[in-house]
């Protein structure tokens, strides 16, 4: 990476139309994506709130029915991930996730009318299949839209609204609960599920007309596209190398299983994820805290409350490390980063678990901020592969869906293991597995970089020269082995793929 080469000094400078195009892409693509993953949180999380408000008493839900809800839906996300994704470059993404979308709104909205815990796991099993879409599907349409330049803010953007829907929830909840409880004798929490369900349904409806599709398969519902949009984006593909997007086939697949980057995206993904876990049980640190006299340090809504304060520094950072990543023109660096400061809460926890008498509190409030400075990793792994791979649409969509089924299938029992509730706060091998997966990230990182540079930059740049014809380097300067640079100055280039607006 050289500092001396920003985006803001190298930029290639926008046409008009090409203004237009980014602009109506961030009002329409992105506010429906924003929105449809705060709505995607909400329902999430909606369980949890709803079996606290009384869906525990009236559903006699006496055992460990509450984890089995996560369980089934946790494993019926990780087996439709990798189908969703394929089936994402054969129908078009406006119908794909926005009628799975409203699939689960639907559903979200029948938990309201159960009676028993056996219909709650159906129900969340058949959630699960469908939510699935969403983050995966929305990565990649990001892929096929945005320059290099553009893409690691607004992924950030993106996944920054898990954070903000995790602020808004509990609140929101709270007031549905409190205000429609009997209302037309139903109990509070299934209205909660059926104000969740209209949401997310209305939402989804949205995005029959918000989405785009594709630059090469345009929607034609896409009422704010205007006709020379498709061309230009074709063109913007082509002048940062990038191939068009393509319908998943064996022989892809096959491509895809035989890349490096197959191996170490996902790793590296769940790595960044499962590291910093320890902020999800800031809430149960607090609670654990008591006086001299026995009663508790905090209040109930305190222990809720506080963690709202790393929520708002986890979305902080996340724009932070995006914005960062597209103005230095970086990915690996700025994972590397996060993963080095990501060891000094982990390092100082387990001092503090181990020695908690001889170390001060004060060790183990900080480092539970800290940590959640660490969470933005995902979309710079997700950038960082659409930068590698720009030739291999088939393989980067493959990619997003093996890493995310990966996180949930690895995720679904280690930590039970690794973070036990009856060991909050003390973990016994919770934060040192944590310095172990940063480690992890690291060496990992630091070795795709290297096969980057040695192996798969010569090929980015063959198959970029066989996409510009006639055209001459506007800079003698090598091509920056990281990310495909912005031009400099518009080149002309060959004719491109007809685009389709027809059904």
């Amino acid at each position: 990476m050289k500092f001396g080469r920003l985006t803001f000094t190298q930029r290639h400078e926008r046409t008009p139309e090409e203004s237009d195009l980014v602009r109506r892409l961030d009002i329409f693509l992105m506010t429906f994506g924003c929105i449809s993953q705060v709505i995607k949180y909400l329902d999430q999380q909606n369980i949890s709130n709803a079996y606290v408000s009384g869906m525990k008493e009236d559903l006699a839900l006496n055992g460990n029915e509450l984890n089995y809800f996560t369980t089934y839906f946790s494993v019926a996300y990780c087996i439709m991930l990798i189908p969703s994704q394929i089936i994402l470059t054969y129908v078009r993404p406006s119908y794909w996730l926005s009628g799975l979308e409203i699939c689960w709104g639907v559903i979200t909205g029948l938990i309201a009318i159960v009676q028993n815990a056996k219909q709650v796991y159906v129900l969340r099993v058949f959630l699960g299949l469908c939510e699935s879409s969403a983050w995966p599907g929305m990565m990649t349409l990001f892929m096929h839209w945005y320059t290099p330049s553009e893409l690691a803010k607004r992924m950030g953007f993106y996944h920054s609204c898990q954070a903000l829907g995790s602020m808004m929830s509990g609140a929101l909840q709270v007031a549905i609960v409190d205000t429609l409880h009997d209302a037309k004798g139903l109990a509070g929490w299934r209205w909660l599920f059926i104000i969740n369900g209209v949401m997310t349904v209305v939402v989804g409806f949205l995005g029959f007309f918000l989405l785009p599709d594709l630059p090469n398969r345009v929607n034609p519902r896409a009422f704010w596209f205007k006709k020379g949009h498709a061309q230009l984006a074709m063109e913007r593909l082509e002048r940062h190398g990038r191939a068009e997007p393509k319908k998943m086939t064996w022989t892809g697949a096959k491509r895809t299983l035989g890349n490096w980057v197959t191996y170490f995206i996902p790793v590296m993904y769940t790595a960044t994820v499962l590291a910093p876990w320890g902020y999800a049980y800031f809430n149960l640190f607090l609670k654990s805290l008591k006086n001299p006299d026995g009663t508790p340090v905090w209040s109930t809504s305190q222990v809720n409350a506080i963690p709202i304060a790393g929520g708002a520094i986890n979305v902080v950072f996340v724009w932070i490390w995006a914005i960062l990543s597209d103005l230095l023109r970086t990915r690996w660096t700025l994972i590397v980063a996060q993963a080095v400061i990501g060891l000094v809460p982990c390092i100082a926890m387990s001092i503090w678990t181990s020695h908690p008498d001889t170390t001060s509190l004060a060790t183990a409030y900080a480092s539970y901020f800290i940590s959640y400075v660490t969470l933005g990793t995902a979309p710079l792994i997700m950038a960082w592969l659409s930068d590698l791979l720009p030739q291999d649409p088939e393989a980067r969509t493959l990619i997003v869906g093996i890493a995310i089924a990966t996180y949930y299938a690895i995720s679904a029992w280690s930590q039970v293991l690794v973070w036990p509730a009856v060991q909050a706060p003390y973990y016994k091998y919770g934060w040192q597995s944590a310095i172990a997966l940063w480690v992890l990230v690291i060496a990992m990182t630091c070795v795709l970089r290297y096969i980057d540079v040695k192996y798969l930059l010569p090929r980015r740049e063959s198959f970029r020269a066989t996409l510009i014809i006639d055209s001459k380097p506007a800079s003698p300067e090598p091509v920056n082995a990281e990310l495909d640079p912005e031009e400099d100055s518009p080149k002309s280039s060959k004719p491109v793929t007809t685009v389709a607006r027809d059904e």
